[in-house]
């Protein structure tokens, strides 16, 4: 399952993609994996590598390109994180995602029609802001998108934009969660069922934020696991179908 660094171009502009992909010509589906607030690190690598094993492509954008090549930080350095994620706007943010969209439409291994994403924490909540924005995505898969409520830069939030949505939704939220909180949730879903979209919400109890990262305190490896394979299982029914 080779595993590799690619570069696309976004306006001028280098951004960095890692790249894995299962062994065969295909083609196969693809997933797009998006960062948590700490970059394209170790985990976000480790849960992109796990896509061809499913039978998926799977490739995760360095959002935080225009920052500096390979832009990372530790946990433990919020403050720095949050600066990066201050200048993070959600017109660039689209940007990087249509070219990764025109990049995997252009692999003969990657089945072009079989488009979906994921992510954690920001991630998630770019993942909503996907499916409202992006008719190639065919379905999203929300690991408790924080900040869902809020729009980045000018325009409106991703749930103000729900309306917008033309792919099935699955979330996935920690009930001790402070961002998104159970109210936010709640909040969400409310416009989910006005507009008559397709979603399916989990909540897991004993878990805060993050509780799918493997490297940090709050993995809570019973539940990760759990939402890890309905996450695996919208993607079989929506993108394999």
């Amino acid at each position: 399952m080779p595993m590799s660094w690619v570069d696309l171009d976004v306006n001028g502009e280098t951004m960095e993609t890692y790249l894995a992909r299962p062994d065969g010509a295909g083609p196969f589906p693809a997933v797009i994996v998006v960062q948590e607030i700490w970059g394209v690190n170790s985990h976000i690598q480790s849960v992109t590598g796990r896509l061809p094993a499913q039978g998926y492509v799977g490739i995760s954008p360095a959002l935080f390109h225009r920052e500096g090549r390979h832009t990372l930080t530790l946990y433990e350095e919020m403050d720095a994180s949050f600066a990066n994620l201050g200048r993070l706007t959600d017109v660039n943010i689209l940007a990087d995602l249509r070219a990764v969209i025109a990049y995997l439409q252009s692999l003969p291994f990657v089945q072009s029609d079989r488009i979906g994403i994921t992510g954690f924490c920001v991630g998630g909540r770019i993942s909503y802001l996907a499916a409202s924005n992006l008719p190639e995505i065919k379905a999203a898969v929300d690991f408790y998108g924080g900040r869902s409520l809020v729009a980045f830069g000018d325009g409106k939030s991703p749930v103000e934009q729900t309306a917008n949505i033309t792919a099935p939704i699955l979330g996935l939220f920690g009930e001790d969660d402070g961002n998104p909180t159970p109210e936010d949730v709640a909040t969400i879903e409310v416009e989910l069922k006005k507009h008559s979209k397709e979603y399916e919400f989990h909540s897991y109890p004993g878990c805060g934020h993050g509780f799918h990262c493997d490297e940090r305190s709050s993995y809570r490896r019973e539940s990760a696991m759990d939402a890890w394979g309905k996450a695996i299982g919208w993607f079989d029914k929506y993108l394999k179908a």
